[in-house]
């Protein structure tokens, strides 16, 4: 079971980790993907501000469980994998839809949820298992979302699994796309890569085992 106790306290050392890279203010998104309805607890708690999950039917289950729309809760940032098929099912339960990397989600998530605050996704990695568009096509992107209504309040990107030169290569690119379109939020990092991101300018980092272990098998 993960207890407040313990998300503070890990908490407390991830904001310690950001502040030794320069940000102590970094907006911290506690995932609790593969884990119960008790890490949303938990992480409510600890006044975590959001919390990411990835799966739709997990979140629907968790929803049932907790009534994510009653009650004090942390925003819900979906920072999967989305397929256009799914969004229907959560679309009153996500706070904030980090994954959009598609002009079919664009237009589904302003069918589903009109004004909802989007993140577009981009692909910097060579790893073509993670998400993203093309950087070429951010601003195609982010345009067609303004005209449906979305708010784009900024972009995300899953870096490299590689030595730290190609992961600021990666977190630099997302930077300097946030630049250039005048937006507020640049969510990249994670664990294992969180200082460097903090270093690259990053404004919002994602982490999972750090603040409530390992996730159960399949999560």
């Amino acid at each position: 079971m993960i207890t407040v106790e313990e998300v503070t306290a890990r908490l407390g050392a991830v904001r310690e980790r950001a502040a030794a890279a320069g940000n102590p203010d970094v907006e911290i998104i506690g995932v609790t993907k593969g884990h119960g309805p008790e890490a949303i607890r938990a992480a409510a708690g600890a006044g975590l501000r959001g919390v990411g999950e990835s799966y739709a039917q997990e979140l629907v289950a968790k929803d049932t469980d907790l009534g994510l729309r009653e009650g004090h809760w942390p925003q819900i940032h979906f920072i999967g994998r989305l397929q256009r098929n799914k969004v229907r099912r959560i679309a009153d339960l996500v706070d904030v839809w980090q994954s959009v990397d598609r002009p079919e989600l664009i237009d589904e998530i302003g069918k589903r949820s009109p004004g909802a605050q989007i993140m577009v996704q981009v692909h910097i990695s060579n790893e073509a298992t993670k998400g993203g568009c093309d950087p070429d096509a951010v601003a195609d992107l982010v345009a067609r979302a303004d005209r449906a209504g979305l708010r784009v309040s900024g972009l995300m990107g899953i870096a490299a699994l590689g030595p730290p030169a190609e992961v600021r290569s990666g977190f630099r690119l997302l930077r300097s796309l946030v630049d250039d379109l005048d937006l507020t939020e640049c969510s990249m990092g994670m664990s294992g890569d969180m200082e460097l991101a903090i270093e690259e300018g990053t404004t919002m980092i994602r982490v999972g085992t750090d603040l409530f272990g390992p996730r159960s098998p399949g999560g």
